[in-house]
């Protein structure tokens, strides 16, 4: 094979469907373990594809060779006109996802067929240190309008061994706050922490059990529990009985007098411990039962020898107190310059009072 002809081995492309992507799992996840992220791994983004069917027609972008692609784009597109491609379950999941790559140099083929394909693109959520945020730039520069704000950042804890006894990392006032709150706890009856892997069989009394509790909290109170949304409780159902399958799920309980006060889903993958879902019942709020079972699971992490915590979401008021490292991302959308692009635009600009799209044309003279 001669060096053009590998060239344009290297850059070739395919779209694939839900029907093929199991063709794609063992390269797929080859590429996710670049960054450890559970979001990047193939049963998170099949068990989007499932459970989000109805929403989305999943349309992955791999490049490279079929048995060995050096880039994939877990993409899909609404069910309704001029819709741009996104990131599939990122608007749903709220989760940070980035595409999956060998190398700069892959990500920068990724992003060129992209471009050459002229989709518009939306892009929540977009990891700020990926190569392929740099890529889109590049790749755009003549082809459309790229607009990059600023997405908030995921909060994570960089494991130490003070981590083994996580409440010596809390200001003085924190660390009483939570004795207190044990105290409290411990009148009710005895205090108990299990982080649990169950297998297959195990799971689903487990997770009928967290969601219960992420019910009793204000989230029930929201109408923004799992309980009450079929299409995310049927995604994590999904998801959490492959990652049992994988063993990397990490399903964890506080219980107070015998009862489930606080809940988490996590799994331990890539050398880290990442948190996925929380909840707590309102009955124990007094007792600060998340808080209790935070610093559980801290402890658990760091003497496991992981290298960090990640709460992954977005940083907020109870993330706070741990850390205030946080992994930023950005908010990416492309606009090529092209007749179906325009609708997409003039939509952009309704829903953002064309205040940014302005501001960017306006930086292009």
């Amino acid at each position: 094979m001669t060096a053009s002809q590998a060239d344009r081995e290297r850059h070739r492309h395919r779209i694939v469907g839900l029907e093929d992507l199991d063709h794609l799992a063992d390269a797929w996840d080859h590429l996710a373990r670049k960054s450890g992220s559970p979001i990047e791994q193939y049963i998170w983004v099949k068990a989007c594809a499932e459970a989000l069917g109805d929403r989305y027609r999943p349309q992955v972008l791999v490049v490279g060779p079929p048995d060995r692609p050096i880039a994939i784009a877990p993409l899909a597109r609404r069910r309704r006109p001029l819709a741009p491609l996104e990131l599939l379950g990122v608007h749903e999941l709220r989760e940070p996802m980035d595409f999956l790559y060998a190398n700069a140099s892959a990500a920068a083929s990724l992003v060129r067929v992209l471009a050459e394909l002229q989709a518009p693109l939306s892009l929540k959520r977009f990891p700020a240190h990926s190569f392929g945020l740099a890529a889109v730039g590049s790749a755009y520069r003549k082809r459309g309008l790229v607009l990059s704000r600023d997405a908030g950042g995921c909060p994570y804890i960089p494991l130490e061994e003070r981590h083994k006894e996580p409440d010596r990392s809390l200001s003085a006032r924190r660390r009483s706050d939570l004795r207190r709150a044990r105290r409290r706890a411990e009148k009710l009856g005895q205090v108990s922490c299990e982080v649990r892997s169950p297998t297959p069989v195990e799971l689903g009394p487990l997770v009928d059990e967290a969601l219960r509790v992420e019910a009793a909290g204000w989230k029930g109170k929201a109408g923004t529990a799992l309980s009450h949304d079929s299409t995310r409780q049927a995604f994590f159902r999904r998801y959490t009985a492959a990652a049992s399958s994988k063993g990397i799920l990490r399903l964890s309980l506080l219980r107070i007098g015998g009862r489930a006060a606080a809940m988490q889903v996590a799994v331990e993958t890539g050398g880290r411990f990442w948190l996925l879902k929380v909840g707590y019942d309102e009955r124990f709020a007094r007792c600060s039962p998340g808080s209790l079972l935070l610093s559980e699971t801290i402890r658990h992490a760091a003497r496991r020898g992981l290298r960090s915590y990640e709460f992954l979401g977005s940083a907020e008021s109870w993330t706070r107190p741990w850390t205030r490292e946080v992994r930023p991302c950005v908010h990416l959308e492309t606009y090529p310059f092209k007749a179906r692009a325009v609708g997409g635009l003039a939509a952009g600009a309704a829903v953002a009072g064309g205040q940014r799209l302005r501001a960017a044309i306006r930086s292009r003279h």
